[in-house]
């Protein structure tokens, strides 16, 4: 803003306060007004988008001490006529050359109530910071959020396949300033999922399967993250702790998608009665030989 437009307007006036009023007065209705008239609030609103830039500019001098104390100095000066182009006298008597004690420029003057310097223009808007949590589903899907911010509310959209602790960045939308608003930084958080994890672009899941399933062979129907379902098949004599893999089940992202990983959980039954203990008793029996072959160097192993 040219130091002459500065101090030609009353800043006070813009920001609906009065030149008495405190610091905390200023503040509070100034938030008031940027709550009122944000661009995520007006929807395009020409005029009242030109009312907020207004507002900033004050709110960015008055909100300062040094830079109200300054522009309320040659505030009284113009409005007294010490200044060129005043309105009372266009320079005429103790002119602005007095004041600055002799040879000062205005325009260099009101320069640093921006923040120092004629050669540095209004500032822009500080950025601002927060964090939204989102299911893991959103996650890889992605899903539209609402953000609460000191100066009211906005949203935007989170893109699928964003990982946990990623960092969004919604240009415009932090603090306003003379120069324009900052930027809003957005940490997501996402909740963890019952069943699946996830290694990049692929999920992670941990199927259970029995001792019969995992010995015999089987084939078992799956959940996807998608909410659809699909078989997989066991083979025989399948080992705990087993990774297969069902392609393109995982996270879509950047133009391809990942597999979904099932590593495989022989449980065993914590209690066996009947008939089914006389089966694996015979079991057993018939298996002694393969059993003790299982172990046979182990001990010899374990003294290496």
């Amino acid at each position: 803003m040219a130091a002459k437009d500065l101090y030609e307007k009353d800043l006070y006036t813009i920001l609906g306060v009065k030149k008495s009023d405190s610091d905390a007065v200023i503040k509070k209705q100034y938030r008031k007004l940027s709550k009122e008239l944000h661009p995520d609030a007006t929807k395009g609103d020409k005029k009242l988008e030109e009312r907020f830039k207004e507002v900033s500019e004050a709110y960015e001098v008055l909100s300062d001490p040094k830079k109200r104390a300054e522009y309320n100095e040659m505030r009284d000066l113009y409005k007294s006529g010490g200044m060129r182009g005043g309105p009372m006298g266009g320079g005429q008597g103790g002119g602005y050359q007095d004041f600055f004690g002799g040879g000062g420029d205005p325009q260099d003057i009101f320069s640093t109530l921006f923040g120092g310097g004629g050669r540095r223009g209004p500032s822009k808007g500080a950025d601002l910071q927060t964090q939204a949590t989102i299911s893991f589903r959103d996650s890889i899907f992605g899903s539209e959020i609402n953000l609460r911010l000191e100066n009211g509310t906005t949203s935007t959209r989170v893109p699928a396949g964003i990982k946990d602790g990623a960092k969004l960045k919604l240009k415009g939308r932090g603090s306003p300033g003379a120069a324009g608003p900052g930027d809003l930084f957005v940490i997501i958080n996402v909740t963890k999922h019952p069943v699946f994890t996830r290694d990049e672009d692929n999920l992670l899941m941990t199927l259970p399967v029995t001792f019969a399933e995992a010995a015999l062979g089987a084939d078992i129907t799956v959940p996807t993250i998608d909410g659809e379902e699909v078989k997989v098949r066991l083979a025989p004599g399948t080992q705990n702790g087993k990774t297969l893999r069902v392609k393109g089940r995982g996270v879509s992202r950047n133009h391809q998608t990942g597999d979904l990983l099932i590593t495989i959980s022989v449980t065993v039954p914590q209690r066996v009665d009947g008939k089914a203990k006389k089966a694996l008793e015979d079991f057993a029996a018939s298996m002694k030989e393969d059993d003790e072959n299982l172990r046979a160097d182990l001990a010899q192993r374990a003294r290496a």
